[in-house]
């Protein structure tokens, strides 16, 4: 069913909140590539032309440790291939009428919550609101990142330690919600958490590459749960 209600105005407001979440992480992406000899426009062009968070934050670690090209590539494509699950999920609930161009542009502007917003609405998602939707975050994290980049000399040093852990705070505040809930994501993390250690501190296996590690530990730790913890596709309940 159509909903006239969903207006491109609509969406900018819908998008409003997420807009305003978006600007001190990306304040701070900003900021620490700068602090780490990046020059200002960097950071701004990664934060334009790839709108994830945890993919950007990983990805620039990976250039500052000096990763190879297939590391940095094959890390940000596990990160962020949730982004591919939801833009299969929402391709359900759009209007016929959208074009393949259409879909691709909004493609590229799906990040969790915006994919959060969009499946809640009622009836079917017309471009018009999806690129509302898509504007306000988008525009939020490129001046977010924009104003990190070019502040951070105009900052006093504890202003700078402080926001440098703001990604740390952001990832705690986003798995220990989901863990408190569900046995099998905190079996997850402290899986993926017991195997990054062991890559830390074993000798030969703390030659392995950052970017090795977090693939590694990813696959390892999300494939052995997923396993163990199956979906009961009746109940849509996992099962312990």
């Amino acid at each position: 069913m159509k909903n006239k209600k969903l207006t491109f105005q609509k969406g900018l407001k819908d998008g409003l909140p997420i807009c305003l979440g978006y600007l001190p992480i990306s304040f701070a992406f900003g900021m620490e590539a700068v602090q780490n000899g990046l020059h200002w426009w960097i950071p701004l062009m990664i934060s334009m032309t790839n709108l994830t968070s945890a993919g950007q934050f990983a990805g620039l670690s990976l250039i500052l440790s000096g990763g190879a090209y297939i590391e940095i590539a094959v890390t940000t494509f596990i990160i962020n291939i949730r982004y591919m699950l939801m833009s299969l999920s929402l391709s359900q609930k759009v209007e016929d009428k959208m074009t393949t161009t259409e879909r691709g542009l909004i493609s590229f502007g799906i990040t969790d919550e915006v994919f959060a917003i969009a499946s809640q609405q009622f009836g079917t998602l017309n471009t018009s609101y999806m690129l509302g939707l898509i504007a306000t975050p988008y525009l939020g994290w490129a001046i977010g990142t924009l104003l990190g980049a070019t502040a951070t000399n105009l900052l006093p040093l504890a202003v700078k330690t402080a926001l440098g852990i703001a990604i740390y705070g952001m990832f705690i505040a986003i798995i220990v919600p989901p863990a408190k809930k569900a046995k099998p994501v905190l079996i997850t993390c402290m899986i993926a958490v017991c195997i990054s250690c062991l890559f830390k501190w074993v000798p030969f296996l703390n030659q392995v590459s950052v970017g090795w590690v977090i693939i590694i530990a990813a696959l390892f730790a999300a494939g052995y749960c997923a396993y163990r913890y199956p979906i009961d596709e009746d109940k849509q309940e996992v099962t312990e």
